[in-house]
């Protein structure tokens, strides 16, 4: 289909709360995840949620067998959740460094829910449940916030720990965000 161009921090659409799906199944909603498929693919993203796109609907994409971008993450099946709730199923938090597509260059240490269950659905209105945790969680955590209307760095709570990726990491291969 099309690789579309990804919104930045600063662009008012990533700041809203997106709209529910309430239409499954249809060639619209299949195109529109299909071109963020093809965008999230290349630029080696681990995940990618419609705002991002310029699209306000609860639509997150994620998944990878391997990715450059975080090479020691373990593998995430592929997913298409429309209309996600996310429980914690803890009060167990991990910090982990993040990036976005939509903050190019830059990464920080976010707090998230160690374990979490996610539920929704997907294209076809077929229920999706599950308990993740790990980087799965993570990820999911950090799509669905998109949809919210909140980037990355909102979560961070030390900003010691957010910078230029070349900066914080220097000398390492960066695949850029």
């Amino acid at each position: 289909m099309a690789i579309r161009p990804v919104l930045r921090m600063g662009d008012p659409v990533l700041l809203q709360v997106a709209e529910k799906i309430d239409r499954f199944d249809t060639p619209e909603l299949h195109a529109l995840i299909q071109d963020m498929y093809d965008t999230m693919e290349s630029l080696n993203g681990a995940g990618l949620a419609a705002p991002q796109i310029g699209v306000s609907l609860q639509v997150a994409i994620f998944g990878f067998d391997k990715n450059q971008r975080y090479p020691d993450a373990d593998e995430v099946p592929f997913t298409v959740l429309l209309n996600p709730q996310l429980t914690p199923l803890s009060d167990e938090m991990e910090d982990g460094w993040e990036g976005c597509l939509s903050v190019p260059g830059m990464r920080g240490v976010v707090p998230r829910y160690a374990h979490l269950r996610y539920q929704g659905v997907d294209q076809y209105g077929t229920v999706i449940d599950r308990k993740v945790s790990g980087f799965h969680a993570r990820v999911v955590q950090h799509e669905c916030d998109h949809l919210q209307g909140i980037l990355y760095p909102m979560r961070i709570t030390d900003f010691r720990q957010f910078g230029f990726t070349d900066v914080l990491f220097p000398g390492q291969v960066v695949v850029d965000d």
